[in-house]
C-alpha cells in the first residue's frame, strides 16, 4: 500500500463517496476537502458529515485512517456564476452547446485550492470525482484537462502533485459496481440512504436509487446507472 497521504475533494454526493472509499482503501491517510460555492443543491454540505461518520462506523479500518475534514468558502465564484447551480434558472443546454449546469472554472479552483492545502497538510495526492464518460459535457472534467493541470500546480507549488480520478473512464453503472467492490452492499446501501446528487437539492422524495427530484440530469444519470447494476448490467 502507498504511503502517501491523500486529499478527497468530498461534495456529500455519490461520486466523491466512491471516491473517498477508494482512497480509503489505498492511502494510510485521507482527509477531505469540501467546497461552499453558494450551490443552490447546498443540502449536499450538509451530508458529508454523516457520511465520514457512517463510514467510520461501517469499516473500522478506514476509521483509522480518516483524517480531518476541511470546508473551504468561494463565494465570491458563486456571485460571478451565470448558473443553474448558483441562481433560480432552468437547466437547459446553453448557446454554447453547454448545460446551464456548467459553472465556468469550478473544477480549477477545488484543485487548485485543494493543492494549497494538501501543501501544508503534506498531502500531494488529490482525488476527484471527475468523469468523462458520463458527464454533461464540461471541459473542466476532462482527463485532458486535469493532467494540464497537474503539470501546473506541481509547476507552481514546486513540489510533485498527484490529481486522481478513479472514475474518469468508467460510467455510472460501473460507478455503483465499484462501491459494492470496495465496500460490499453496506457502502451502496449507504450512498442510497445519505449521499446527495440531485441538482435542485430536493431530499423529499425516496426512490431506489436514493434521493432527488428524479428528473434533474444528475438525478436521471443516477437512477439510470442504479437501475442498469442491480439488473445486472455492470
Amino acid at each position: 500500500m502507498a504511503k502517501s497521504k491523500a486529499l478527497v475533494l468530498f461534495s456529500g454526493g455519490q461520486d466523491s463517496t466512491v471516491c473517498l472509499a477508494w482512497a480509503l482503501a489505498r492511502y494510510e491517510e485521507v482527509e477531505t476537502v469540501g467546497f461552499d460555492y453558494g450551490q443552490a443543491h447546498a443540502v449536499e454540505l450538509e451530508c458529508r458529515t454523516t457520511l465520514r461518520e457512517r463510514l467510520a462506523a461501517l469499516f473500522p479500518d478506514w476509521a483509522a485512517k480518516l483524517g480531518t475534514d476541511h470546508m473551504l468558502s468561494l463565494a465570491e465564484l458563486g456571485r460571478i456564476s451565470e448558473t443553474a447551480l448558483t441562481r433560480d434558472a432552468e437547466i437547459e443546454m446553453g448557446e454554447n452547446g453547454l448545460p446551464t449546469t456548467f459553472v465556468p472554472g469550478r473544477n480549477l479552483l477545488f484543485f487548485t485550492y485543494a493543492a494549497a492545502l494538501g501543501y501544508r497538510r503534506g498531502a500531494t495526492v488529490l482525488v476527484g470525482g471527475m468523469c468523462e464518460t458520463d458527464y454533461s459535457g464540461y471541459p473542466d472534467c476532462r482527463a485532458d484537462t486535469l493532467k494540464a493541470l497537474e503539470q501546473a500546480i506541481s509547476l507552481g507549488m514546486d513540489k510533485s502533485f498527484s490529481l486522481e480520478t478513479p472514475l474518469m473512464r468508467i460510467d455510472k453503472v460501473a460507478t455503483w459496481k465499484l462501491a459494492e467492490d470496495l465496500g460490499g452492499k453496506a457502502l451502496v446501501n449507504l450512498i442510497i440512504e445519505e449521499s446527495h446528487s440531485c441538482y435542485r437539492g430536493d431530499r423529499s422524495r425516496r426512490h431506489d436509487w436514493g434521493y432527488g427530484c428524479g428528473t434533474c440530469p444528475a438525478c436521471e444519470l443516477r437512477a439510470k446507472g442504479y437501475n442498469a447494476y442491480v439488473s445486472g448490467e455492470a
